[in-house]
């Protein structure tokens, strides 16, 4: 079975789970849709946003030393979009009405989350992602990245220098 049919399962059941969850998505670090149940909007955009937004959290936990990131929280006149990390290369999107139980939709969320990373990390195949529909090798479970590599989704950090000539002198008036 694809990995894409078992995280919309789990997708599925997070909207049982969750009373006023409006939607789901689930999604690579890099915004590729790996499943959804959000019937008022786009996945793929809401998918690149997620990834935009990751990007920026992830800077945020870094430049505050807060660790590795978790979740993120966004409330709107509306309601709630929360994103929870599910592993290193997925997360895992949910919209809520206004009137949500944050604490349920958090409790929830961080399952889910821990769920498809799961569901994510036993299925690796050809390019991963999208196309992840074998389950992936013991020896590539076990591999470790390496400690000198940027964890994915993280933005690289530019350093300011300073400019290797003066600047010339303003004359005044």
């Amino acid at each position: 079975m694809a990995v894409e049919t078992d995280v919309l399962d789990e997708l599925r059941r997070l909207r049982t789970r969750v009373p006023r969850l409006t939607g789901s998505l689930a999604a690579t670090v890099d915004g590729l849709v790996l499943a959804h149940d959000v019937p008022d909007a786009e996945p793929e955009g809401l998918a690149a946003l997620t990834a935009a937004a990751l990007g920026v959290a992830h800077r945020m936990t870094d430049a505050a030393a807060r660790g590795d990131f978790r979740e993120l929280l966004v409330r709107g006149s509306g309601g709630y979009v929360a994103t929870y990390a599910a592993g290193a290369t997925a997360v895992l999107t949910l919209l809520a009405e206004d009137r949500v139980n944050v604490g349920r939709l958090h409790l929830e969320g961080r399952r889910g989350g821990a769920r498809i990373a799961d569901l994510v990390a036993t299925h690796v195949g050809p390019g991963t992602g999208r196309h992840a529909d074998r389950p992936a090798p013991a020896e590539h479970l076990a591999a470790a990245p390496p400690a000198t590599a940027r964890p994915i989704g993280t933005l690289p950090v530019r350093t300011p220098q300073r400019p290797t000539h003066q600047p010339r002198p303003q004359t005044g008036s």
